[in-house]
């Protein structure tokens, strides 16, 4: 059974999901079969504006009409009546007997706006087993369409229409995987195709990649085997499954033209587990999101331009984040950067020309980035120092002001409420390593949100630290602490102080844990589990004696000291976490981004060159001087967020 968490998330999403998501699949898939069908046949029913075959162009008649049929009883969604304008569309320029060129264009375009408007699933869930199918077609296919897929089984004699040869290499140019997919799930009708809807789906697939590449020969999967993995280029455009079954020769033609298409997809079709292996979270998809952002911002459309490159970011590159950090943290701020200032240009006046330069330059750094990455740049030093580097950075934050309010109740002679403050803290690490495996294991968790968590928990974090840190500096003089203590230190804790110590400790330890555990899992890909505990050992301990330090210099501080040291460190933790929080959202495209050139990018200072972050810094640190200037001039007066 199903976990109650599982459960609950699958039943708010069906709450959510649009009405075109819930359209009936397979009037979708039959559309979308009978528009490809016409894309790639029509020219055996038409040819210079007479009819060469009735039977044929009855046949596109009738599909045409079903196609428009199946449409208007589609749920109603803001394309559908677009979508039905083209389908009569289509069934005019079929009436008066148009070009074959001219129905394959309409056919096609139309079959994509419906995939897009009513989504349906395009691609396996994994990639599919060539000799599957190899054994699948023998045993179901070669009957019909001979072993070789010419067409000439030994039914084919009796079988009228006859089967098509996959061999026909000009009718293999126009038809995909999952158009073949559709076929042999749903059958055709009027013909000997029977439908294979109780295989399972993995060998549907499986057979429609044999189908698909037996007009590819062997020798242009040689060549097309040197061609992807020669060039970056080609993997951009082919990222991952989904892209692997909808493409045609023809349509990649138009890019890289025949001989490359035809050599690239045999190989892609005789192994398409190499495309499996960079997708999703890769650096193809973040230079496939880019250059279709381009692709966008050329053609005028702003807005998707910038949707694309945020998508470039949150899917291609922030997955991958943590270990590029790892591997070379220099490298990773720069790419991060480099594609915050690409967004800012996007919506900016900027001129084509510069935002085509940036994404060049974003190729070059994403070169590198694969060098970083590559299995072979992972050495035990690089694993050792990643997991070192990593807890000691992230751990330190949260350290510092679990450290500061254990070593306030010492002073203040209250070791009861310590409980609250180790209670937050354990409780932080615990739900950090359960969010991270609820994320990972049951919802998932994507690039967005870990950015919205980092972000909304970090200037959470400020805000509770801004008010904790005013406090402190209100109680840094002598007097003012001696009547705190008058007034105060005869009552018992109250139960709300208590857990506001609690809460505190678990928001800004849980915000540090959950970040850290990403990186870590991130680091035991590269199968150094030895030097990442070592790693991991060698930070605990540093920050163990940090921690050990701190606690023993407090106790010989003065009171006021104490008090003022705290408040600067609060104050100053305070700047660095909106700066960060701000950053977060920012790369999760909740904020926008206004580049400032003149300002160094310091994360871990929560410094970073864009004017959004770096206001809320300088506002932070206005409201901080405010503060601690009205502490001078109040009135000595007790109280506070931390009241007892």
């Amino acid at each position: 059974m199903p976990s109650p968490l599982v459960a609950l998330v699958a039943s708010l999403m069906l709450l959510l999901i649009p009405a075109a998501a819930m359209a009936d699949t397979r009037d979708v898939q039959t559309a979308w079969r009978l528009l490809d069908y016409m894309a790639v046949d029509y020219g055996g029913a038409v040819a210079n504006g007479a009819v060469i075959s009735a039977s044929e162009y009855a046949e596109m008649t009738e599909f045409a009409a079903g196609v428009s049929t199946r449409l208007r009883a589609l749920p109603a969604t803001p394309e559908r009546q677009s979508l039905i304008q083209s389908a009569s569309q289509l069934e005019a320029v079929i009436g008066r007997k148009g070009s074959s060129r001219e129905v394959a264009t309409l056919a096609h375009g139309l079959a994509a706006d419906l995939l897009k408007a009513y989504p349906v699933p395009l691609a396996p869930a994994k990639a599919p087993d060539p000799a599957m199918g190899t054994r699948l077609y023998v045993q179901s296919c070669s009957s019909c369409h001979g072993l070789t897929g010419d067409g000439h089984g030994p039914d084919a004699a009796r079988l009228d229409p006859p089967p098509i040869a996959f061999t026909d290499a000009e009718r293999a140019r126009q038809r995909s995987v999952f158009a073949l997919y559709q076929v042999i799930s749903q059958g055709i009708d009027g013909t000997a195709m029977q439908s294979f809807a109780d295989l399972p789906n993995d060998q549907r697939w499986a057979l429609a990649f044999r189908a698909g590449s037996f007009a590819l020969t062997d020798a242009q999967a040689v060549e097309g085997e040197r061609l992807w993995k020669s060039q970056p280029s080609l993997r951009a455009r082919i990222p991952d499954l989904k892209t692997l079954v909808a493409l045609t020769p023809a349509a990649l033609a138009g890019s890289i033209g025949q001989a490359k298409a035809d050599a690239v997809l045999a190989y892609l079709r005789r192994h398409p587990d190499q495309v499996m292996q960079q997708a999703p979270g890769s650096l193809a998809v973040a230079r496939s999101k880019l250059a279709q952002s381009l692709a966008a911002f050329r053609r005028g459309d702003r807005r998707g331009a910038k949707e694309l490159a945020l998508s470039a970011y949150l899917d291609g590159f922030e997955p991958i984040e943590p270990t590029l950090s790892a591997r070379d943290p220099t490298l990773m701020s720069r790419i991060e950067g480099a594609m915050g200032e690409y967004r800012a240009a996007v919506e900016s006046s900027t001129s084509a020309d510069d935002v085509a330069e940036r994404v060049a330059v974003l190729g070059g750094l994403f070169d590198d980035a694969e060098a970083a990455l590559a299995p072979d740049a992972a050495t035990q030093a690089s694993t050792f120092l990643g997991a070192f580097t990593i807890l000691l950075r992230e751990g330190l934050e949260a350290l510092l002001i679990v450290v500061a309010m254990i070593a306030f109740l010492r002073k203040a002679e209250r070791p009861e409420a310590l409980r609250y403050v180790h209670g937050g803290w354990i409780g932080a690490l615990i739900a950090g390593g359960l969010t991270w495996a609820v994320a990972t294991y049951a919802i998932g968790i994507s690039g967005a949100s870990r950015e919205l968590t980092e972000g909304f928990g970090s200037l959470f974090a400020a805000i509770v630290l801004l008010s904790v840190g005013i406090w402190m500096h209100g109680k840094a003089q002598a007097d003012q602490w001696q009547r705190y203590i008058r007034e105060k230190m005869s009552r018992a804790l109250s139960s709300g102080s208590g857990w506001f110590l609690f809460g505190l400790a678990f928001l800004v330890v849980c915000r540090e844990v959950f970040e850290t555990i990403l990186f870590y899992a991130a680091l035991s890909t590269q199968g150094n589990t030895a030097m990442l505990l070592a790693g991991a050992g060698a930070a605990i301990s540093l920050l163990a004696v940090i921690a050990w330090a701190m606690l023993r210099y407090s106790r010989t501080l003065p009171i006021t000291q104490f008090f003022r040291y705290s408040s600067w460190l609060m104050a100053a933790l305070t700047v660095v976490l909106a700066g960060k929080g701000v950053a977060a959202l920012q790369e999760a495209g909740i904020i926008d981004i206004a580049p400032l050139a003149s300002v160094p990018r310091i994360s871990m200072l929560g410094l970073f060159p864009t004017f959004q972050s770096v206001l809320a810094q300088l506002l932070m640190l206005a409201v901080i001087v405010i503060g601690f200037a009205w502490n001078r001039r109040a009135k000595p007066r007790a109280g506070g967020p931390l009241a007892y």
